[in-house]
């Protein structure tokens, strides 16, 4: 392509040149000018914004949002996509009326997109917020929260929970997943008020998840999604007075958030009515299942009149299959990307290092210019571990640690991620309380210090560095220690192109998982 060039050298140059179409266009390369709508290359500047767009398609976008704003520099920041999101499908002209895609339409959509579908009569991915019939309140909402338009996991997951099909989700850690749910949920329970005139509103929908902070984050989307709408949610979690959060609920609420344990012990002190709940979402279902919740959330499921059931997770394995169908007659199974793999926006790079030479090496790692990417996260298997490294990094690096882990405090976990989130504190020690659904938009590096007991974990923890599409980088301490996750992780690290230390490309343990290749190859680091 020439054509840039052609616009330098040619004040007028030939219409044929120019993009039509922002399918046209390639991905733009790092360093390169991305198109304002779209994210592809910004090949062009449009005369009357200055804005970098890359088509004629996406200027009429940008001029047709710009007539009806009047305030464009108002708008809030897009959220970027997974890079391997195609933007063809960007054909919202701010009417509700679309016309389906076709069967052919469909199946094209979702093989780019790398979406999976089983079930029977699922819907067609939606192509905008607004043709999903959504309140116009909530589309509103939506654009204020930064959504420019469906990830994929929300574009086949949001018409098929409108259509109130049982749902298993499985998709990369910052895919937008709580988007998915809340969306559908937000919609239902708004139309229901209205069409009721209802002014005490009755719980419609729960959402459990595993710790206290991700429900905090669920609630939080809920109310911004939920914002002049008659929808008000409850949250019910440990840390907080029960009996304000029952006075909650007895004031009347469309929505509770909580953790299963909380959750049964106000049912089982106070009188609370569960009959009208018809949506119950399982948030990270796996972790479920791992922290023995299963009892608790089957105890809560019975406590409900068959309702919609729609379970999330970045992995999933069989026996959450099982739970599945248990739960529901019919479940439509939806997979975007590719399945209990790390989150292909993230860069891994694998260190075989000796458990006694770790702590140096981190030190190294946080102190070098060319690889510290503030903020970070590290990872650690024990709560006594994460406060003694992070005291250490403090000390011997000279930059502010903090640890965050199940004994500390409900306030003071909130306190720590929000001096993390808004810069005060560049790195934080953490235990697996943090590996799961918390929405860190800021977070550039994750350090794996300790290697989880399980792959699921690490394909969890390695998310955080991306929320998104947000390219990020992790790094993961490897040794003899974790020589039973030796072939999942060589499998995991060769499917992301990264290199394999040679130390574990020639263990005994890695056999059967490593042949040669381009994650073969040794890269010098300078550490």
């Amino acid at each position: 392509m020439e054509s840039s060039v052609a616009a330098e050298n040619d004040s007028n140059p030939p219409e044929d040149d120019v993009k039509e179409r922002c399918w046209d266009q390639r991905e733009a390369l790092p360093g390169e000018p991305r198109c304002v709508v779209c994210g592809r290359y910004g090949e062009y500047i449009c005369d009357e914004t200055d804005d970098d767009i890359c088509s004629l398609e996406c200027k009429g976008i940008l001029l047709s949002r710009l007539g009806e704003s009047r305030q464009p520099t108002a708008r809030p920041c897009p959220v970027k996509l997974p890079a391997t999101d195609e933007c063809y499908y960007v054909r919202d002209n701010g009417k509700s009326e679309v016309n389906p895609l076709t069967t052919d339409q469909t199946e094209l959509l979702r093989r780019k997109l790398d979406i999976l579908v089983k079930g029977d009569t699922t819907p067609p991915p939606i192509l905008s917020f607004a043709s999903c019939k959504l309140p116009q309140k909530l589309l509103e909402n939506i654009e204020v929260a930064g959504y420019e338009m469906p990830t994929p996991v929300q574009m086949q997951a949001i018409p098929a929970a409108l259509a109130r099909q049982s749902l298993l989700v499985s998709a990369e850690t910052g895919s937008g997943k709580t988007g998915s749910f809340l969306i559908p949920i937000v919609s239902q329970c708004a139309k229901f008020n209205e069409e009721h005139f209802r002014n005490q509103q009755q719980p419609l929908a729960m959402v459990l998840t595993p710790t206290r902070e991700l429900c905090i984050q669920v609630e939080d989307q809920a109310k911004v999604l939920g914002k002049g709408l008659p929808f008000k949610t409850a949250l019910v979690v440990g840390g907080d007075a029960m009996a304000g959060q029952l006075h909650r609920i007895q004031q009347g609420v469309s929505l509770i958030v909580g953790t299963p344990g909380r959750l049964i012990d106000l049912l089982t002190k106070h009188e609370i009515e569960l009959d009208t709940i018809s949506i119950l979402v399982l948030d990270e279902v796996d972790c479920m299942l791992q922290r023995g919740f299963r009892e608790q959330v089957m105890q809560i499921f019975t406590a409900l009149s068959q309702p919609q059931v729609l379970m999330y997770s970045a992995t999933i394995p069989k026996d959450v299959e099982k739970m599945a169908s248990s739960m529901a007659k019919k479940v439509t199974v939806i997979s975007v990307g590719k399945p209990n793999k790390p989150n292909q926006s993230v860069k891994q790079l694998a260190i075989w290092v000796d458990s006694k030479r770790k702590k140096q090496k981190l030190f190294d790692i946080l102190m070098s210019k060319q690889h510290y990417k503030p903020p970070v996260i590290v990872f650690v298997d024990s709560r006594l571990g994460a406060d003694l490294l992070s005291e250490a990094i403090t000390v011997s690096t000279g930059l502010k640690a903090l640890s965050i882990h199940g004994e500390k405090s409900m306030k003071d976990r909130r306190e720590i991620v929000r001096s993390f989130l808004v810069g005060e504190i560049p790195v934080i020690v953490a235990t697996g309380v943090l590996s799961r659904g918390i929405d860190l938009l800021t977070v550039k590096q994750v350090i794996v210090f300790d290697m989880p007991n399980s792959i699921k974990e690490y394909v969890h923890q390695v998310g955080r560095a991306s929320r998104m599409g947000e390219e990020g980088t992790s790094i993961v301490f490897v040794n003899e220690e974790n020589k039973k996750l030796f072939p999942q992780l060589v499998e995991a690290l060769k499917t992301s192109g990264a290199a394999i230390p040679r130390e574990l490309a020639n263990s005994r343990y890695s056999v059967g998982s490593f042949s040669a290749g381009r994650g073969q190859k040794k890269r010098k680091l300078g550490f």
